[in-house]
């Protein structure tokens, strides 16, 4: 039975996340709806990360494990083809090498927040960016994320029904840059608690907008106490972006 590895991206707007539910739209139920559509299998495919409601992804990866050897571009076109009506669009497919799992053997997530930061409103991107009229210091912004680079207990970024048997991650990369009219915040680890992005992201937005000092950041990680978090960003400018693998 051979497994394949999709490259997926998708709007989230339309779903209550990636994660399928008996009675709501998700990412995955429009996939395996696709599959079933063309290979005539019901099954469960496999995913790098869940997103939640609302998140968007340029790089998400899964698996599926279909019963015949089909060309892995003619799987990618089959899915397309039955995806039309779905705001979700493969983007790559290859055979998978044995024993390659979409979760299991990722070593990297990335993730990337989009902070559109002008007075105007966006029309062509609402949804798809938080909208912040104040100007943000994002020197400042990129400057308190340096402190949570690094091994450390993430409790104060970590959703209350987090269900990680740790809240001890490792944060590779940690940045923050202006891109024009947005900022941008650039995460990457091996894996990521429920929640921590959009928390940290809501906290060093604290920061920029001059509400918290660079140190408060620090500060609030060394609390190890939810209470201790800034607002969390809404998920509006999330993205699933890449995810790491040995090969």
């Amino acid at each position: 039975m051979p497994r394949y590895r999709l490259l997926v991206e998708y709007d989230g707007r339309p779903y209550s996340g990636f994660q399928a539910q008996a009675t709501l739209p998700s990412v995955q139920g429009a996939i395996e709806a696709a599959v079933k559509a063309f290979s005539g299998q019901e099954l469960r495919i496999a995913a790098a990360g869940r997103t939640d409601t609302g998140v968007h992804a340029t790089g998400q990866v899964v698996h599926v494990d279909l019963e015949r050897d089909w060309p892995a571009q003619t799987v990618m076109n089959a899915l397309n083809a039955h995806l039309t009506r779905e705001a979700v669009s493969i983007l790559d497919a290859t055979v998978a090498p044995e024993g390659w799992h979409a979760r299991f053997s990722a070593n990297e997530r990335r993730y990337l927040y989009r902070i559109l930061n002008r007075r105007a409103p966006p029309a062509l991107d609402k949804g798809k960016v938080w909208h912040m009229k104040k100007a943000l210091d994002d020197e400042a912004m990129h400057a308190a994320a340096q402190a949570l680079v690094g091994l450390h207990d993430f409790t104060t970024f970590r959703d209350m029904h987090c269900q990680a048997q740790s809240p001890v991650k490792t944060l590779d990369v940690a940045r923050v840059r202006r891109v024009g009219e947005e900022i941008h915040l650039d995460f990457e680890a091996r894996s990521f608690l429920h929640r921590q992005v959009r928390s940290m992201t809501g906290t060093l937005v604290e920061v920029g907008a001059g509400r918290w000092a660079p140190g408060d950041v620090k500060k609030a990680l060394e609390a190890k106490d939810r209470r201790a978090c800034g607002p969390v960003a809404p998920a509006d400018g999330l993205y699933l972006v890449g995810v790491g693998y040995e090969d």
